[in-house]
């Protein structure tokens, strides 16, 4: 994979991603659909912040989100409105698109490490970590967002096709 292929998938991504979060009703922010799910603010802030990971994938070759040595673990912000979530991932996709053009097509192929407490849990070829571990968790992500917004009742965006909502491309 090279950066132009992977930009190409990122963006159709992330504007999928951004109809979605546009869509987010802000006096709805803390409904979650079961106790045990994510609030409707938690689950769209984790997919405005996903594009961090792309950055930090090309530029290190391993996060652990449990650290041992005293750091904290990476806790990315929340927001608590629609605008504040397509604000933040307008900059966190815009970051990260700049690090994956600039990146060189070789950095693709290098190993990337997901650490839990210092254990290794998985190595993969950056490439693929940003295929599965960025973009699809984007769009698995997106998908259960749809979720919330129809049993709140709110028109669901297109982003591969139409929708209920919106059947018409």
């Amino acid at each position: 994979m090279s950066a132009q292929g992977t930009l190409a998938a990122f963006d159709q991504i992330v504007a999928g991603s951004r109809a979605h979060l546009a869509a987010v009703p802000d006096d709805r922010i803390e409904w979650r659909p079961h106790e045990k799910s994510w609030s409707l603010g938690s689950l769209a802030s984790h997919v405005a912040n996903l594009p961090i990971w792309a950055t930090a994938t090309l530029q290190q070759s391993e996060m652990d989100i449990s650290p041992t040595d005293g750091r904290p673990p990476p806790r990315p912000p929340e927001y608590d409105s629609s605008a504040a979530l397509v604000e933040a991932l307008d900059t966190n996709a815009a970051d990260a698109r700049a690090v994956i053009e600039g990146a060189p097509d070789e950095v693709f192929g290098e190993p990337w490490s997901l650490l839990v407490g210092g254990e290794t849990k998985f190595t993969l070829p950056k490439a693929v970590v940003l295929r599965t571990f960025i973009l699809d968790h984007m769009i698995h992500h997106r998908a259960q967002l749809g979720v919330y917004l129809r049993m709140l009742d709110v028109p669901v965006p297109q982003s591969l096709g139409p929708t209920a909502d919106f059947p018409e491309m």
